[in-house]
């Protein structure tokens, strides 16, 4: 009888949808930070990284069944946070096992990059690291104060200056509806305006669903947080576009969207800003938040 093996996986394990093509590797489980207003995912969930003999054996099943993997998406809700020297023998030990390995993917916040510095940065380029989920949300100061995210605007800049000096590709989250009923307008240009001075491969757009264990729900029950409306989040998402002035990809196409695009910035710019207001101007609000409120998870 053939022998059964599998994957060991500790805690919660999540993947981008673009990442659905790449062999998935646990590094770490939990989250570092778990202070993110809007975020459920990690909660009562310790940040801990798995064994390098564990993570061989994971590695060692990988081979056995894909042994040309082309990429890999290393697990966690940000691996990225461990220290360079942390993360350089478990990148050259995923070189070892998978030759035609091309790169090495994983989720990393703003704060994880601020412990390294630009030598490491291209050594890990170097080993293959290239395609940092990184879940800035916004770019507007007040907005990420909202959000809790634990950095500014003004750190973004110097951070992800830091990956284009590397030659790191990253990949940004924008979440619309995260500063509030009334204030879109003011998160999108601003946000735009900061992600214009930075090379991101795409940007992937999420709209902010509150879910009853988390700070901005609750604060959205005491009435100090107005939730934006759906037709709000759409025009927010206008402005946005409106405002990139960089050449990228826009993926908004995440269950937690209640209109699914995908475009290339700048060319379908004005194709994909006449389809938003298509559904603005024909599509009544109590039908987009029904639809909200029956996502149960994203």
């Amino acid at each position: 009888m053939k022998e059964v093996r599998i994957l060991y996986f500790t805690g919660r394990t999540w993947r981008p949808p673009y990442e659905a093509d790449s062999c998935i590797l646990p590094l770490t489980y939990g989250c570092t930070y778990h202070r993110c207003h809007f975020c459920n995912l990690y909660q009562n969930e310790p940040f801990g990284m798995v064994s390098l003999p564990e993570f061989e054996k994971n590695l060692d099943e990988i081979k056995s069944y894909q042994p040309n993997a082309r990429r890999i998406f290393l697990t966690g809700a940000n691996p990225f946070a461990l220290s360079y020297e942390k993360l350089k023998p478990y990148i050259l030990t995923v070189r070892d096992y998978l030759i035609k390995c091309q790169s090495i993917a994983m989720f990393a916040s703003i704060r994880d990059i601020k412990n390294k510095e630009v030598w490491q940065l291209k050594k890990l380029r170097a080993m293959g690291v290239n395609g940092l989920s990184i879940g800035t949300e916004s770019g507007d100061d007040d907005t990420l104060i909202v959000a809790n995210k634990g950095y500014t605007s003004q750190d973004i800049l110097e951070q992800c200056g830091k990956l284009d000096e590397a030659g790191i590709e990253y990949y940004f989250v924008y979440m619309t509806g995260l500063a509030g009923h009334g204030n879109g307008c003011r998160n999108a240009v601003n946000s735009a305006r900061i992600f214009s001075k930075l090379n991101p491969y795409f940007i992937s757009v999420d709209s902010l669903t509150l879910f009853a264990d988390t700070k901005l729900y609750q604060l959205a029950q005491e009435g100090t947080f107005i939730p934006a409306g759906e037709k709000e989040r759409l025009e927010e998402l206008q402005v946005f576009i409106g405002n990139l002035q960089i050449r990228t990809h826009l993926l908004a196409n995440t269950v937690s969207n209640f209109v699914p695009l995908t475009a290339y910035l700048p060319k379908e710019r004005e194709k994909i800003i006449a389809r938003l207001q298509y559904v603005i101007d024909t599509v009544p609000e109590e039908e987009m938040l029904a639809y909200r409120r029956n996502l149960r998870s994203l």
